[in-house]
Parts: structure tokens; sequence; C-alpha cells
């Protein structure tokens, strides 16, 4: 979650001004809001996430804790492989978020065989994606989506055109599951050397290795 610092700073005469922080992790703000506290100069301080939701520090303090025991800081990566002569296509995700003061990341893939076109199969690789942060309880947070294919990222970030009535259909698919979730998405697209763990599942689908599994990370 990530929001912005709004202040009234006062003077020892008197003197008021209104400062606006960059946005930044929620536990960031909350650091740096109990080091102001310490001058006992602040009149008035909220705290602004990006839909413009505002909260008091008592009530910022709660819903940190409430957050601590859900998913949050959730950084994604997806990745489809078509395989033209099956005809058949493997998906695979990767989440990495926080959740009860641990690191953790689920691996997810799947093997599918109504796709038409290894954009397609990217396009159903982050569906997949979706649904599984939907299971996790992930809801009204931002979410970080990297992903190596240039369509489906510069399409969803409406940079490119989508002519094709499949990915379209695909596109509109995504657009409502994340509305629907309330999620604020930052699409990134990345090398596909970066993208190689999501990759390897779609790969170990296409050769009938389901793969499932949540752990522990550094």
């Amino acid at each position: 979650m990530n929001v912005r610092i709004e202040i009234t700073y006062r003077t020892p005469k008197g003197t008021e001004a209104v400062f606006s922080s960059e946005e930044m992790r929620a536990k960031h703000a909350l650091l740096i809001t109990e080091d102001l506290e310490k001058t006992g100069r602040i009149k008035n301080l909220v705290f602004i996430d990006t839909h413009d939701n505002t909260w008091n520090l008592k009530e910022f303090k709660k819903l940190i804790e409430e957050i601590q025991t859900e998913p949050h800081d959730v950084t994604v990566y997806f990745d489809g492989g078509f395989d033209f002569n099956t005809r058949k296509s493997g998906l695979g995700c990767v989440i990495y978020y926080e959740q009860n003061g641990k690191s953790l990341r689920l691996r997810k893939n799947a093997l599918v065989e109504e796709l038409e076109s290894n954009n397609e199969a990217e396009y159903a690789s982050l569906h997949l994606t979706l649904k599984e942060l939907e299971h996790l309880g992930v809801h009204h947070l931002p979410v970080i989506i990297l992903g190596d294919s240039q369509v489906v990222i510069n399409q969803l970030k409406e940079d490119w055109p989508c002519y094709e009535e499949n990915l379209a259909r695909w596109a509109d698919r995504i657009e409502n599951k994340i509305d629907k979730m309330g999620l604020d998405v930052t699409f990134k697209q990345i090398p596909r050397k970066t993208n190689q763990e999501a990759d390897r599942l779609a790969t170990q689908a296409l050769r009938g290795i389901d793969i499932l599994s949540t752990s522990e990370v550094d």
C-alpha cells in the first residue's frame, strides 16, 4: 500500500505551512510520521492513498495492523507459452507478497487447450494470476504486474491498440477483474531473462508437470 503524508507544520512563533510528501510504502510513511511527531510542531497530519482516501495517525496505525494479517506488498510475474504442434498452452505465474511478517512466494501453472496463439496464452496467464490473487484475498491494494509480453503490457496500458477480437475479450476480462478486486495496478514490461521463473512454470505445464506451491523466501 502506497500513501503520501500531508502535514501542517507550526513554528514556535505560530507560523504555519502545509507540506506534502511523495508516495511511499505505508510502513515507511509511519516511521517518518512517528519521527516528525517528536518535534511537537505538527498541528495536523493525514495519510492519503492513490484513491484519495484519508486517515489520521490513529486510524492509519489501526489500518496497518489489519493489513499485516492479509497479503500485501504484492508483486507478480506472469508468462504464457503456446505449442503450435500440440495446440496446447502453458501458463505460469509467480506471486510475491508479505503476510504476518513473512515474505512469501506462490507458484502456480496450468495447461489449457482452447487457445490459439502465444499472445492469447500470455493474456490467459495474467488472468490465472489475478484468480490466484483473488483466492489469496488480495483486494483494494497496489499490485505490481511484471511480464515480458510487449503485446499484453502495452495493450493493457493502452499504449498500443488491440485489433484482434479474441485478445480484446481477454483485455476486457482482465480489466473487469482488476476493477472488481479494486486493485491499483502498475504494469511493467521486463526482459525475458528477468521472467525466467514464470517462463519455467509455463514450460513445465506444457510438459504435463503441475505446480502449486507456497513457500517462505528471504
